[in-house]
């Protein structure tokens, strides 16, 4: 879980046609369903931002609106 008020990112997955119930918690995000392969691109995604806001020094609570964006655009093609 992650502390009361810390900001994470979402992911909800709408592709879902297998019966699985796919979850996944990692810093600073938390991810919901869909397919495998949208899970996985999920989980990639947000490993990245994450990778990208530690190498500026910045979290999702202190990042910028913008500049998570700028990230986001550089991280998601």
């Amino acid at each position: 879980m992650h502390e009361q008020g810390k900001q994470v990112l979402l992911g909800l997955g709408l592709d879902n046609n297998d019966g699985h119930t796919r979850v996944t918690h990692g810093e600073n995000f938390h991810l919901f369903g869909g397919s495998e392969d949208t899970h996985e691109r999920m989980q990639e995604h947000a490993i990245k931002i994450n990778e990208k806001l530690h190498e500026r020094e910045k979290t999702l609570d202190t990042v910028s609106h913008d500049e998570l964006r700028e990230i986001v655009d550089d991280v998601v093609p």
